[in-house]
């Protein structure tokens, strides 16, 4: 599954399986058999330590020890409270519970060979303070591996939120679904291996839940990935123009045509300032490059409807001369990404943005900003107290600006004006390179040129580049990047199942 739900979503599904007929006491039993088989796979040995906090997650943690215990493990419980105020589900676990209870200290930790973490789990929102500290700090002192129950302790599962201090586990147990902390950074930071565990959830109750956040994978975009076919040619592929800058920045805008041509889009030109015209030329052999000066030739020149997508911002300049070219981008009906200068130069305009993106057919319009960036063009979201997580000011932007937003990061959320929104989590620490977020936008706007819609195009593009960079491995540079497409397309076409097209 590569749905991903927040805190409250979780909670509703617990509640719509018990409405369901299935008692919450048999939902802890199961979690608690799936965590007990997860620490017997990991021990190398037979002590075991249970730290248990006064919740449901405790409860799991009670129901995991007695699991443990009968297969023959020597297992002790580090309670963090009052185990007699225990309520519920958590106090019928902790009742069939016959070894001892001890009162939790971070002494408890020593002399064992696993720690299982169920003190929090992912419904915590407030900071971690006292004895819980205390205890998530010996267990991160602790040499035993650290499985954790649902979500390390200290890690909000919606926000992915560090909330003072958090347990850095080896492994993870999670049940029905990831949630969004698992995939946000620094959350994801401290889960480890992630394991998914069935606890009679079925799936259907997603239906009734209709989670707006998805893991960034094939299957929430495959389906409209485009298919090479047999009758195609190179204009209904697409055409991508890139607008270049000035003779000392004309790289960015060769490095997104590129990626442009190698994520499958039919045509791709440069349409470069005179003054760097032989530069470019020089430079580029698959990619054309015509002269373009200013605002008035770009719509002349986009006048030409088979011209379908373009990127404007990589090395652009920053300036009133670039939101001349944007309001002219936008304004020929072309698919756009906005990037890099182009987000800056608009940046102190909003609502002439967001007018200029309403009349974009389709709202096929990407905007893509790194964090500074996002500060800059989202100044109110950025600046508002109320609203930390990553997804959520994501989501804000996308609802707020009409365009699909892509924030950049090691954990890049792609959001639609929808809700829909995409976290991936497979960014290799190599893409922060110089010019990697150049390829990015060329990438995302070949896809729109094939007719992608704009959140399935942002976010295919964020997979790929991702796997590109993973397919080259160290030493990565963005020139690297396009040439690693090919391979990265040949197996994500035999996942999907599309044939390369044949000849006659």
């Amino acid at each position: 599954m590569i749905e991903l739900l927040t805190n409250a979503e979780m909670a509703e599904a617990d509640r719509l399986t018990i409405a369901g007929g299935m008692a919450g006491i048999e939902l802890m039993e199961n979690a608690g058999r799936a965590v007990a088989d997860a620490a017997g796979a990991l021990l190398q040995g037979r002590r075991v330590v249970v730290v248990a906090g006064p919740g449901n997650n405790g409860g799991d943690g009670f129901v995991a020890a007695r699991h443990l215990a009968a297969r023959g493990y020597a297992v002790r419980v580090s309670f963090v409270g009052d185990a007699k105020r225990l309520k519920g589900d958590a106090a019928l676990a902790a009742d069939r519970w016959s070894g001892p209870v001890e009162q939790a200290s971070p002494g408890s930790i020593a002399d064992c060979d696993i720690v299982i973490d169920a003190l929090f789990g992912a419904g915590l929102d407030r900071e971690v303070e006292g004895l819980p500290r205390a205890m998530i700090r010996a267990m991160n002192a602790s040499t035993a591996p650290v499985l954790a129950v649902d979500l390390p302790s200290g890690v909000n599962g919606t926000t992915g939120a560090v909330m003072g201090i958090a347990v850095n586990a080896t492994h993870t147990v999670t049940f029905f679904s990831r949630k969004t902390g698992h995939m946000l950074l620094p959350g994801r930071l401290h889960c480890g291996a992630i394991q998914m565990a069935d606890i009679g959830i079925p799936d259907q109750v997603l239906e009734a839940i209709k989670p707006m956040a998805f893991a960034n994978r094939p299957a929430l975009w495959g389906s409209s990935f485009p298919q090479l076919r047999t009758d195609g040619h190179k204009y209904s592929r697409g055409h991508v123009v890139v607008v270049s800058g000035g003779l000392s920045t004309t790289g960015a805008a060769r490095l997104a045509a590129r990626g442009a041509l190698r994520a499958g889009v039919g045509l791709a030109t440069i349409a470069s300032p005179r003054e760097a015209l032989s530069v470019n030329a020089a430079a580029s052999l698959a990619v054309m490059v015509r002269p373009v000066d200013g605002a008035a030739e770009l719509a002349t020149f986009l006048a030409d409807k088979r011209r379908n997508a373009l990127v404007l911002g990589p090395g652009g300049g920053v300036g009133p001369a670039m939101r001349e070219q944007v309001a002219a981008a936008l304004a020929s009906g072309a698919a756009a990404v906005l990037d890099a200068d182009a987000l800056t130069s608009v940046a102190d305009d909003l609502a002439a943005l967001v007018a200029m993106i309403a009349k974009v057919p389709k709202r096929g319009v990407v905007l893509t900003p790194h964090e500074g960036e996002f500060a800059r063009l989202f100044k109110v979201i950025h600046e508002n107290a109320n609203v930390h997580a990553k997804l959520e000011k994501a989501r804000l932007a996308a609802r707020s600006s009409g365009a699909t937003v892509l924030f950049k990061g090691a954990d890049t959320v792609v959001a639609a004006p929808d809700g829909r929104a995409s976290i991936a989590d497979n960014a290799p620490a190599t893409l922060a390179t110089a010019g990697s977020g150049d390829v990015l936008a060329g990438m995302i706007a070949a896809l729109l040129a094939q007719g992608m819609p704009a959140f399935e195009a942002a976010s295919a593009a964020t997979w790929l580049h991702g796997e590109a960079a993973n397919a080259f491995g160290p030493g990565l540079i963005a020139e690297d990047l396009p040439e690693a497409l090919p391979a990265v397309y040949r197996a994500l076409f035999a996942e999907l199942g599309h044939k390369p097209a044949e000849g006659p």
